[in-house]
């Protein structure tokens, strides 16, 4: 064999699996057609969260008088120098990438898979013993509205626009449709959302949905939900964001002539990653799991696991992820959101504090939100917990280390936490 192991795209889940399999020993080589970083460096986490931080520096000088901070004129946004900075951070990142992988086999090529232990990129046919398929995903187009580049653009476009949209409609109140909902409106734009199901971020916590509804109506922003899009004239609006989900990007890699199951394009894989074909596993967004860049990685590093150490593998556990949601204010969860523990039966315990009562957050002047956790009833162990409001991304932290290890809320309890600091809430909601 020519390879332990090639692996089939450089992004999050592709880029950790050759780290993992260099760590054990393998001999790997990884194939991408695009640039090292997949969506979360080029496209997705990294360049938005970059403007999304550029948006908050605007935010917070325009509110110098706040704290007692004359400014003699007021800020003025300069989108082109933003963007700039977007892509020099994206540059940086991308060139620490690639020095990781400076003692790992690359090719700068697409790839197609022969056989189960065979991959052809750049002409060459590379024998292997096993294949890792981390080819990601794409933006997601509806039948009657396909993307065009100029007036209905996908999030990968969005991020590259040279001007601001003096009006947006986003079709979406997912992540990704609030995210940009968030941003977009800071700087100036007059932004609708519609989005079909009931409520805004659907799956997430319905009482986090509606705050945040509220917060973004305050903002200015309209808000359209249990709405079909079919019933929107887009000539109202100077530019349309369709962000109604994302599909995995399997379509060039003759994956049904291989025989591996596929569902709507997304690999079907077992708990340990493996697809029907044993030597062929699957990994981040293209198994359509839990689209999320560290999910990705985790997925990764897993499946490599599992090929070198056969006898006794791994499951990819995923009861304690977290997902975080960069708009202003942060969103944040992980485990058991309220709804879901009902219905599944459990008797749960809601501990709550709202973010009003907590020194820090009226020292930032972001006191907007709450935080919430989820314990069982009678074994006190912390089921899940929900948060709206400041560094909420960083807190959920703390309460994903607290799932994973199975604490109770008499050890979360018995810790102390500083003051005075964000953190601390997480103590006040459990006292």
């Amino acid at each position: 064999m020519d390879y332990d192991l090639v692996v089939i795209g450089a992004g999050w889940a592709g880029f950790n699996a050759c780290l993992k399999a260099k760590e054990l020993g393998l001999k790997v080589l990884l194939v991408e057609k695009g640039q090292v970083g997949g969506t979360c460096l080029n496209r997705g986490c990294i360049p938005t969260k970059a403007l999304i931080q550029s948006a908050k520096v605007y935010t917070l000088v325009k509110k110098a008088e706040n704290f007692g901070i004359n400014i003699s004129t007021p800020p003025k946004i300069d989108f082109l120098k933003i963007q700039e900075r977007k892509e020099k951070i994206i540059q940086q990142l991308r060139s620490g990438m690639q020095f990781m992988l400076k003692s790992i086999d690359f090719l700068n090529a697409p790839a197609q898979i022969l056989s189960p232990q065979e991959v052809k990129a750049e002409d060459k046919i590379i024998k292997t013993k096993f294949i890792l398929i981390a080819c990601g995903s794409k933006p997601m187009e509806l039948p009657a509205l396909k993307f065009d580049a100029k007036k209905v653009i996908s999030s990968d476009e969005i991020l590259n626009l040279k001007e601001i949209p003096p009006s947006l409609l986003i079709i979406g109140g997912g992540v990704i449709g609030c995210e940009f909902a968030s941003l977009f409106s800071v700087l100036g734009t007059q932004v609708t959302v519609v989005e079909k199901m009931p409520q805004l971020l659907p799956g997430q916590d319905k009482e986090v949905a509606r705050k945040l509804e509220t917060i973004f109506k305050k903002k200015g922003i309209k808000i359209h939900t249990n709405t079909d899009a079919g019933g929107v004239d887009l000539k109202d609006y100077a530019l349309t964001l369709l962000c109604i989900g994302r599909v995995a990007n399997t379509q060039d890699l003759a994956l049904e002539k291989l025989g591996i199951n596929l569902e709507k394009g997304r690999i079907l894989i077992d708990e340990y990653l493996k697809t029907n074909i044993p030597t062929v596993f699957a990994a981040g967004d293209c198994t359509g799991k839990i689209m999320l860049a560290h999910f990705a990685a985790y997925q990764g590093c897993v499946a490599v696991e599992n090929m070198a150490q056969p006898d006794h593998p791994k499951k990819s556990d995923n009861t304690a992820v977290p997902n975080c949601i960069f708009t202003d204010p942060q969103i944040a969860s992980v485990g058991l959101s309220e709804e879901e523990a009902q219905n599944k039966g459990r008797e749960i315990k809601i501990n709550k504090f709202d973010f009003l009562g907590l020194g820090m957050a009226r020292i930032l002047d972001e006191s907007e939100g709450f935080l919430k956790v989820i314990s069982d009833q009678k074994t006190q162990e912390i089921l899940g917990a929900s948060i709206i409001g400041p560094q909420a991304t960083e807190l959920i932290g703390i309460l994903t280390l607290a799932i994973t290890q199975h604490l109770k809320i008499s050890q979360i309890q018995e810790t102390i936490f500083a003051h005075p600091t964000v953190s601390e809430a997480i103590g006040e909601a459990l006292k």
